[in-house]
C-alpha cells in the first residue's frame, strides 16, 4: 500500500459497493476521522457493531495488509488536520497519569525504535552528500520546530562555512533571505503537525529555483514532502500538549555526526580555535583547581 494512500477518498469513492455491514464501518470512519483512526479494530467493530473479523477483512480489501496498516495510515491522515485541542484530547487518552514520567519516555523510545526501522538510509546519505557539495545551506523550522532548526543551524555552522538559519518571524523577510538562492544549494525545512504553511511555502520557492530541498517531516503525507527532493521521516506524535520532538532530533543528530566525520579535520580545526577563544574570554566555566 503506498504511503499516499487518501483512506477518506477510497471510502468514498467505494461507498456503493460496500455491504451493509461495510457501510457502517465506513460511514462510521468517514463521521469521526478525529477518533476512529486510533481505534482497535476490536473497538470500531463493537461501536459499528460487526464483528472484528469483519473490520479486518475490510481493511485487506481496500488493499492493506490488515487492520493496524490501514490504522496506521488513518491516523497519519488525521494528524495533519486535528486541532491542538482535538490532538491533545486524543493524546491524554495514551498517558497514564500515575506515572506519567515513564509514560512519555517509553512512548519516546517507541517513536525512535520505529524511525529507525522506517527511515531510509539511502535517503538518508544522499542528504549527507548534498550537504557536503552545497554552496549555501538554508534551515527553516517554525513555531516548535524553530527549536530543531537553531540546533541543526548551530552544529552545521562548525561544520560549513556557508550556513544560514532563517529565524525570522516574517513571511516577507524569508523570501527576501532566500532571494539569491538557486542551483547549488540546499534547504532543509523542518516541520511537524500542526504543519507550518510558512515553511511549506518557502521550500516550493526553493525548489522552483532551483535548490536541492530536503524535508524533515513526520510523514510521506506532510505538506512540506511534496516539495521535496529528499524527505526524511521521523515519529513526532503529540506527547499531551507536547510535540514529542526526541526522534526528529535523534536524526538532526545522526545528520550532524555523518557529515562531521566527512569533515573531521575541518571540524577539528575549527573546534581548536574556538576553544582558544572560550578560554580567553571565559565562556564556559572551568575547574581552576590543581
Amino acid at each position: 500500500m503506498p504511503a499516499t494512500f487518501d483512506v477518506r477518498k477510497k471510502l468514498i469513492n467505494s461507498m456503493d459497493t460496500f455491504s451493509k455491514s461495510r457501510k457502517r464501518i465506513a460511514n462510521f470512519i468517514l463521521d469521526n476521522f478525529d477518533s476512529a483512526p486510533f481505534m482497535t479494530a476490536a473497538k470500531l467493530a463493537n461501536v459499528v457493531d460487526t464483528s472484528e473479523s469483519t473490520v479486518v477483512r475490510f481493511a485487506v480489501e481496500l488493499g492493506f495488509e490488515g487492520y493496524p496498516e490501514m490504522a496506521k495510515a488513518m491516523q497519519e491522515q488525521a494528524l495533519h488536520s486535528l486541532t491542538a485541542v482535538q490532538r491533545l484530547k486524543m493524546a491524554n487518552e495514551t498517558i497514564d497519569r500515575n506515572d506519567v514520567l515513564k509514560s512519555v519516555l517509553k512512548a519516546d523510545i517507541s517513536r525512535i525504535k520505529e524511525t529507525m526501522d522506517d527511515i531510509d538510509k539511502g535517503t538518508f546519505n544522499r542528504i549527507v552528500d548534498k550537504l557536503l557539495s552545497a554552496n549555501k545551506i538554508y534551515i527553516l523550522g517554525v513555531r516548535s520546530s524553530a527549536a530543531l532548526a537553531m540546533y541543526t543551524g548551530f552544529y552545521f555552522n562548525l561544520i560549513f562555512d556557508n550556513v544560514h538559519l532563517l529565524s525570522t518571524t516574517s513571511a516577507s523577510e524569508i523570501f527576501e533571505h532566500l532571494l539569491s538562492a538557486g542551483e547549488g544549494d540546499v534547504m532543509v525545512g523542518i516541520s511537524f503537525p500542526r504543519y507550518s504553511k510558512r515553511t511549506s511555502k518557502a521550500m516550493e520557492y526553493m525548489g522552483k529555483k532551483g535548490a536541492y530541498v530536503v524535508a524533515i517531516s513526520d510523514s510521506v503525507n506532510s505538506p512540506i514532502a511534496k516539495w521535496a527532493d529528499s524527505t526524511l521521516i521521523a515519529r513526532s506524535d503529540m506527547t499531551s500538549f507536547v510535540d514529542s520532538l526526541t526522534a526528529p532530533l535523534s536524526v538532526i543528530n545522526a545528520l550532524i555526526v555523518a557529515a562531521g566525520l566527512k569533515r573531521e579535520t575541518k571540524v577539528m580545526e575549527t573546534l581548536t580555535s574556538l576553544e582558544k577563544i572560550w578560554d580567553e574570554y571565559q565562556v564556559y566555566e572551568k575547574d581552576d583547581q590543581k
